[in-house]
């Protein structure tokens, strides 16, 4: 995966007073996940992908040098924005960035870090489904 390092690496320092970040391998970069929510990345070029209130695009696009996100010519849906590297090269720059970003998780997650007992409760699920089935003895006949 190619992406840039040290966009990556200013990021994730910006991103270091959360307490869920999680980094993945995303939109041809790597993305960060605040409450496992994708809210900002860092992709090949260098830019900066954002995910934002949808109704903010419109401002942030007519005040700002972001602009809508394309991926494969086509562009995506309302609130994921690119800002380009030379506008993000400042840290007040990404800085503001990752604010927009952030204000967008924290209204779609209520604020509230995301639990990260979800993958282990569905293999604790397929685990006990698993016991009642070979304690009952009885097994599919694929009939």
């Amino acid at each position: 995966m190619a992406y840039d390092r040290d966009l990556a690496e200013r990021i994730r320092a910006a991103l270091s007073t959360q307490p869920v970040v999680r980094e993945v391998s995303m939109f041809g970069g790597l993305s960060f996940m605040v409450n496992e929510k994708m809210t900002i990345g860092a992709n090949t070029s260098g830019d900066l992908m954002v995910r934002c209130d949808p109704a903010r695009v419109d401002a942030l696009v007519d005040e700002t040098p972001a602009q809508w996100a394309q991926m494969s010519g086509r562009t995506m849906s309302k609130g994921w924005l690119v800002v380009a590297a030379d506008e993000v090269a400042e840290d007040a720059d990404l800085d503001f960035w990752v604010e927009v970003a952030l204000e967008f998780n924290a209204k779609v997650t209520g604020g509230k870090p995301a639990k990260k007992a979800t993958a282990k409760k569905a293999t604790a699920k397929k685990a006990t489904a698993k016991k009642a089935t070979a304690k009952s003895g009885r097994r599919s006949t694929g009939e």
